[in-house]
């Protein structure tokens, strides 16, 4: 009898997971934890001015962060001149340097990634993926 094949679910999470080890082997080269450059990516990808309770929500959705470690973070950040901001936080001229410098070298090993696969491929599952996001969250709101 033939192992049944693992879910949509089980794959996708496999896939985050392996991913997510690769990540932080590679952010470790540069004495950087995930959760840092997450809330960076976050803010520059949402600001400048994203809001600190939006922020903390989308940090708190995450695995790895819980209410208490997520004040902790952002109190880091804040204390290292990365960020900075009352309601709404921004990136210091410094949190935007070291963001550049974060993204310039997370997008060497992601080139090599994907660039094993076809880029219609890579395409096809970035908007399905993306389609899912949006279809959940809508959910998740009509739901809450």
């Amino acid at each position: 009898m033939s192992t049944p094949s693992p879910s949509f679910g089980q794959t996708l999470a496999y896939a985050e997971r392996a991913l997510t080890s690769v990540l932080r082997q590679h952010l470790a080269e540069r004495d950087t934890q995930p959760e840092t450059w997450y809330a960076l990516q976050l803010i520059a990808v949402h600001g400048p001015g994203v809001a600190r309770e939006e922020l903390t929500r989308d940090l708190e959705g995450s695995r790895t962060l819980t209410p208490d470690s997520t004040r902790a973070l952002l109190a880091r950040l804040e204390v290292e001149g990365l960020i900075s901001g009352d309601s709404e936080l921004s990136l210091t001229d410094a949190g935007k340097s070291l963001h550049r410098r974060l993204r310039e070298y997370i997008a060497v090993p992601t080139a090599h990634l994907l660039g094993q696969f076809d880029p219609a491929d890579v395409e096809t599952t970035m908007r399905t993926l993306q389609a899912i996001t949006a279809i959940a969250s809508e959910q998740l709101v009509a739901a809450g």
